[in-house]
C-alpha cells in the first residue's frame, strides 16, 4: 500500500507567530501571494508569502475565529466571527466594509459562489447571505447537529456539508439546493471535505480518523482509509489534483497520491519539526506549491515539497 516516502522531501521554510491563541482558520487569497489567518485570539491576520515574517493585523474581534473565507469577485474577506456573525473587510482598504449579525451559534465555516455566501453554523443552520444586498437570503435547518465544513464543485454546482451527526449532505446549487445525497459511511463528526479540482472525486475526513473517497456522478463510496491516529481535522488538494495533503489532531500532515489513494509522506515533530499539538487548518498554495499548516500550538508552519515525481 504504501510508496517510497524518502523520494520527497519536506524542508520546513518557516515558523511564523504572533497569534495567542490556537489558530482555526486559514484561507487562501484571491491573490494566492497572501493567505489569511483567524484564531482564538479573534485576531485575523494577512500574511505575504514573498515576506512571510510580516503577518499584517486586519481585525481584532472579541470572540474566536473559526472560519474565513474570501470573495474574490469583491475583493473582500469574510470572517465567521463567533456568537456574532460575519465581518466582511476590503482587501484593498485593509478595513471593515460591513457586517451582519447572523447567529448566536458558532461559525464552523463559509463558502462563496457567485453572489451568494454559505454559513455552516453550530446549531445545524445553512445560513445564505446575498453578498450584493448584503442580507441574508434564506435559512435551512438541516440537522439539530453542527455543520462542521462546506465544500463546493463550481462546475456540478454542488454543495457537499459535513455534520457532527456523522452525515454528509450534498445539495444542488443549480435547483435552489434541493438535496441530492446523504452519505452515512463515517462513525463521527466530519470536519473535513473537498472535490478534486476535476470534480470527479468527494473526499471525506473526520472524527473517525477516516478518508474516504467517494465518487461524484451518483455519490457511491470508493475507499475508505484507515488514515490518522486521531481526528482529521482538514484536506487540501494539489492544484493539478493529483496529490492531497490531510492534518490532524495526531499533529501530523500527511500527503496522499490521488490515483493509488497511497501515503507518500508524513510530516510531523519527529520527523520535521513539525507542530506539537493538533493541526487544525492546511492548504497547498497555487502560488509557489508549499504547503501552509496552523495548529493548536498557535505557529503557522510553511512547508516545502520536493520529489522527482511530485
Amino acid at each position: 500500500m504504501f510508496e517510497d516516502m524518502s523520494k520527497i522531501q519536506v524542508n520546513k521554510l518557516h515558523t511564523l507567530t504572533g497569534h495567542n491563541d490556537c489558530i482555526y482558520a486559514l484561507k487562501e487569497g484571491a491573490d494566492p501571494r497572501y493567505f489569511y489567518t483567524g484564531a482564538g485570539d479573534g485576531m485575523v491576520v494577512e500574511w505575504d508569502l514573498d515576506h512571510p515574517k510580516d503577518g499584517v493585523l486586519l481585525a481584532r474581534l472579541p470572540h474566536s475565529v473559526y472560519a474565513l473565507e474570501v470573495d474574490p469577485k469583491r475583493n473582500f474577506l469574510i470572517v465567521g466571527h463567533n456568537y456574532e456573525g460575519i465581518h466582511v473587510i476590503d482587501l484593498e482598504e485593509k478595513m471593515e466594509s460591513w457586517n451582519l449579525k447572523l447567529s448566536s451559534a458558532a461559525i464552523f465555516d463559509l463558502k462563496v459562489f457567485g453572489d451568494e455566501l454559505f454559513v455552516a453554523t453550530g446549531d445545524g443552520v445553512l445560513i445564505v447571505v446575498d453578498m450584493q444586498l448584503r442580507a441574508v437570503k434564506r435559512q435551512v435547518k438541516l440537522s439539530c447537529k453542527s455543520i462542521r465544513v462546506l465544500a463546493i464543485a463550481p462546475e456540478k454546482k454542488h454543495l457537499a456539508l459535513g455534520f457532527s451527526d456523522h452525515s454528509i449532505q450534498v445539495l444542488d446549487l443549480a435547483a435552489d439546493a434541493v438535496p441530492i445525497a446523504r452519505l452515512e459511511s463515517h462513525s463521527n463528526s466530519v470536519f473535513a471535505l473537498g472535490y478534486s479540482p476535476d470534480e470527479k472525486i468527494l473526499v471525506s475526513g473526520g472524527r473517525d480518523a477516516c478518508l474516504k473517497f467517494w465518487s461524484t456522478d451518483r455519490y457511491l463510496l470508493e475507499e475508505n482509509v484507515v488514515a490518522h491516529l486521531y481526528a482529521i481535522n482538514y484536506l487540501s488538494f494539489r492544484e493539478d489534483g493529483k496529490y492531497l495533503v490531510t492534518c490532524s489532531m495526531d499533529k501530523s500532515l500527511k500527503i496522499w497520491e490521488m490515483t493509488s489513494r497511497n501515503l507518500l509522506k508524513v510530516i510531523d515533530k519527529a520527523r520535521n519539526a513539525g507542530h506539537g499539538t493538533s493541526i487544525n487548518k492546511v492548504f497547498w498554495s497555487t502560488y509557489s506549491g508549499v504547503i501552509v499548516s496552523v495548529s493548536d500550538d498557535r505557529s503557522i508552519a510553511i512547508w516545502q515539497i520536493e520529489a522527482q515525481n511530485l
